[in-house]
Formats: C-alpha cells, structure tokens, sequence
C-alpha cells in the first residue's frame, strides 16, 4: 500500500486530546507522533473508554487488571511527555458501540479540554486486517468520536446536560485517525522511536510477549516506506479531516 505523505494539517494547533478505547492503543498506534507535539509545545490529554480489562496475556486476575492497566496507562503517557489521562466509566470492554452515552461522554471530554485537534482510532474496517485495527471497539470509539466532534460537541442542543454541567459547546477544528484503509499522512517519528518503544514496554499485561523494538522498527519502516519516505525512516500513518 503506498499513499501521499502530504496531507495537510493545522500549523497552530495549542491542544490535542487522544480517544482510543483501551490502554495501550494510543501507544501502539501514535505514541511516536504524540512525543512530536508535546517537542512543539502542543498540550495532549489521552481519554480512555475503557480500563482494559477484557484484554490481556498474563495471569494476572481479572479483578486486578482494571487498576494495573490504568497504571500501565498513565505510565506509558508520562513517557512521552502526557500528564493528563481521564477514563471514562460505564463502558464496558469488548463490547463498545457508538451509543449515544459513549457520544455524550467523549462530547463532554472534548468540551472540558476544547482541544483543536483530536486523535483517535477509524472507523472504517480495514478488511486486509481484521486484527488489531479493525477490533469492534477500537471501531465503535472511532465512530463515537466522529459524532462527538460533530455534531455533539458543538451543538448547544445536544445533550443539555452537558450545558447544566457548565460545559460550554466547543468546535473540535481538525480529527487525526489512526489505523483506517486510507492514510493520508505520514509523521517521520524516527528520532522519537525510543520513547514509544519506552511507552510500550510499560504495557507490561500486553507486550511482555512481544519484542517491542522489533515490532516497532519492522511495522514503522514499512509505514515510512510506503509513504515514500527515505530508506531507514520510520513513521506512523494517519488520515487528516478537517472539521472547521
């Protein structure tokens, strides 16, 4: 698969806000190109659907991975440079639809950080991959997202609660997608590759069975190839939609 590398983007972007559905996501798919933003000065926040806890490759219980896979989160934000991780309840994992409570609820955490520019994962079924990428949740939020930016963010009349909770409507200016058919971006994040190895390694509950370097290096030298980038690059892909 190869794509244009030249979409265009945003030039004064001040803040950023990741929705994904599980701990983990966010890293696997964009942590290099998030390490990026906060170099330039961007604010990110990370908001989680859920904590994770039907996923999974060791033995620890059931009960425990809720609290160890939030921890595992906040970590992995920290190493690359996030500080700000909210998660959402009342969502449970595995089983995720664009409900209108997931709309309401990622709306709400958009209009709390009125963020320019949100990230999160595609809704569209990548049929070449029915793993990883096209995961019914990572859809589901995908979807949700999208109605959250428009029309549910920025529309007065959805959801009135919001209002009484004195969240005020807030237009989302640009949406990154991550993981779709389509990409029409790609972010060189090759000298920032240590730190979303660092922030996968973290995930200890999902990748202590995986050589994390090596995944990183083949996955993101095919991406930067690709996207016609230099020998030896490596990148992560994305489709850009403006929303303005």
């Amino acid at each position: 698969m190869s794509f244009p590398a030249s979409a265009s983007v945003l030039p004064d972007v001040r803040r950023a806000l990741a929705v994904f559905a599980h701990p983990d996501d966010v890293d696997f798919g964009c942590a290099g190109t998030i390490a990026g933003w906060v170099d330039e000065g961007i604010e990110v926040a990370y908001l989680i659907v859920t904590r994770g806890d039907s996923g999974g490759f060791d033995d620890t219980p059931r009960a425990e991975l809720p609290a160890r896979r939030e921890a595992e989160q906040r970590a992995a934000a920290a190493a690359v440079g996030v500080h700000r991780v909210d998660f959402l309840d009342g969502h449970p994992d595995g089983i995720l639809s664009p409900s209108p409570e997931l709309r309401r609820d990622i709306a709400a955490g958009i209009r709390r950080f009125r963020p320019d520019r949100v990230l999160t994962s595609s809704p569209l079924r990548r049929w070449e991959h029915l793993t990883g990428p096209s995961h019914p949740d990572h859809l589901a939020v995908g979807e949700a997202t999208t109605c959250a930016v428009y029309p549910d963010a920025r529309n007065r009349f959805a959801f009135p609660e919001l209002i009484d909770a004195g969240l005020e409507p807030w237009v989302v200016r640009e949406i990154w997608y991550a993981g779709g058919p389509a990409p029409d971006h790609a972010v060189d994040v090759t000298d920032r590759v240590d730190r979303k190895i660092a922030a996968m390694r973290t995930h200890r509950s999902q990748t202590a069975h995986l050589d994390v370097a090596a995944w990183v290096h083949d996955l993101l030298g095919m991406i930067a190839g690709d996207a016609g980038l230099p020998a030896g690059r490596l990148a992560e892909a994305f489709t850009v939609l403006r929303t303005e």
